[in-house]
C-alpha cells in the first residue's frame, strides 16, 4: 500500500500529519523512488518471490492525493528491494536471487517499455558468517556513486557477501562488475553515503558504520575506521542498523552529520537514531547523540522540507508515522508531529513530494 500524507502547520496550531489517501499496489511494497523529471510518477518493488516492479502515477483527475497504477512487470528475481530511477531506465536489485536488473521507462504511456528485465547476477563465493543471513548473495541498495557525478557508476552494498560491488556502465548500455570493496566477515553491508573523498557503509548485521577513503577507479579504496552506531555495548544480536543519511550542509545546518537508524530495540522508549558529528574530519565520525523515537523497528526515514529541516520516520513494526525537526544545529531532533500505526500500519520508505 502506497499511503500519501500532508504535513500541516498553522500559527493557531501544532504541525499535524493528515493521511490524504491508499493506493493498493500488492504485496509488500517496501523502497519507492521517484522518476527525477516527473515527480509525480513513482515506482516501487513487491517483495515476493515471483519479483514484479509498479510504476504510479499521481495528479490523474486533477488531484494530487491518490495514485493510479498504470505500469507493472517483473523485476528480474525474487524480492525487490531497492529500485533507482533514470530518465530512461529502472534499476532494480532484487534481495534474495542477488539479481541486478534494469528494464526501460519514460515519462508517459506506457512508462515501463518492455516486460523483459536485462539481468545480472550478483558473484558470491561462500556462505558468510551470520549463515541465516548471508547464504547466498543479497543487493540491498542501488545507488549512484555520490562523489561521481556522471552517473556512470553503480555501488551495490550486498548484505550476503559482505562486499560493496562497484558497477560501471559499458558502450552497450549494460552495467559490469568493475570492483568491490571487503568488509569485516558478518558485516552485512546495508546502506553508504558519500562526502568529498570518503565513503559510509552501514553494517547491518554486526551495527556499525564502517569508513573508508574512496577514490574513482581503478584505485582500491582505503579502511579508516569502524564504530558501532549504539553507545550501549554489548548490542543484542537482535538488533540491525537500517538506514544511514548524510544530508547536504546549508545556511540554516552548516554542520555536517550522518544520521543512521537501529532497530529492535528492546528499550521502553523505541528505537534510536543515532547522530554522528564530522567536525574532526570526514574520515573520523564521532557518535554525538541518540535520539529516542518511541518507534519500533526503524526501517526507513528521509529529509525534506526547507533546508532538510525535518526527518520523517517510520517504525515497521509498531509506533506509525512521525516527524522529527532538527535542532541544535542539527545535533538534536524534536519530534513534532505522528500518525499512529493504527493509520499507517507497516511504514518502510518515503519521498517527499
Amino acid at each position: 500500500m502506497i499511503v500519501p500524507v500532508e504535513r500541516r502547520n498553522t500559527a493557531s496550531r501544532s504541525p499535524t500529519l493528515t493521511l490524504l489517501a491508499r493506493t493498493p499496489v500488492g504485496h509488500h511494497p517496501s523502497w519507492i523512488a521517484s522518476h527525477p523529471s516527473d515527480k509525480s510518477l513513482i515506482y516501487t518493488g513487491l517483495e515476493q518471490a515471483d519479483g514484479e516492479v509498479v510504476a504510479i502515477k499521481y495528479g490523474r483527475g486533477g488531484t494530487v492525493e491518490g495514485g493510479d497504477v498504470v505500469a507493472r512487470a517483473k523485476s528480474g528475481g525474487a524480492d525487490p528491494c531497492t529500485l533507482l530511477v533514470t530518465e530512461d531506465e529502472l534499476i532494480i536489485g532484487n534481495y534474495s536471487s542477488g539479481t541486478i536488473a534494469t528494464l526501460p521507462v519514460s515519462t508517459s504511456v506506457p512508462y515501463i517499455l518492455s516486460p523483459n528485465p536485462w539481468t545480472l547476477s550478483m558473484p558470491f563465493e561462500h556462505v558468510g558468517r551470520n549463515k541465516a543471513r548471508q547464504s547466498s548473495s543479497h543487493p540491498h541498495q542501488i545507488i549512484f556513486n555520490p562523489l561521481d557525478q556522471t552517473e556512470k557508476e553503480l555501488l551495490v552494498p550486498d548484505l550476503g557477501a559482505d562486499k560493496v560491488w562497484r558497477l560501471t556502465k559499458q558502450s552497450d548500455g549494460k552495467w559490469t562488475i568493475s570492483g568491490h570493496i571487503d568488509f569485516e566477515a558478518g558485516g552485512g553491508p546495508r546502506h553508504v553515503a558519500a562526502r568529498g573523498t570518503t565513503l559510509y557503509t552501514l553494517l547491518e548485521l554486526t551495527s556499525k558504520l564502517a569508513v573508508h577513503t574512496f577514490p574513482p577507479l581503478p584505485a582500491l579504496p582505503t579502511p579508516l575506521t569502524s564504530l558501532f552506531t549504539l553507545s550501549a555495548l554489548p548490542i543484542p544480536d537482535t538488533m540491525l542498523a537500517a538506514e544511514i543519511l548524510l544530508p547536504e550542509p546549508n545556511a540554516s545546518f552548516p554542520e555536517t552529520f550522518i544520521y543512521t537508524s537501529n532497530r529492535n530495540d528492546p528499550h521502553s522508549e523505541g528505537d534510536t537514531i543515532a547522530i554522528f558529528s564530522l567536525a574532526s574530519g570526514e574520515g573520523q565520525p564521532e557518535l554525538v547523540n541518540e535520539v529516542r523515537t518511541g518507534l519500533n523497528h526503524v526501517r526507513g526515514m528521509a529529509f525534506g522540507g526547507d533546508e532538510d529541516k525535518y526527518l520523517i520516520v517510520g517504525g515497521a513494526e509498531g509506533g506509525g508515522v512521525k516527524v522529527f525537526e532538527r535542532i541544535d544545529s542539527g545535533k538534536g531532533l524534536e519530534e513534532i508531529a505522528k500518525l499512529g500505526a493504527d493509520v499507517v500500519g507497516c511504514p518502510t520508505g518515503f519521498l517527499w513530494y
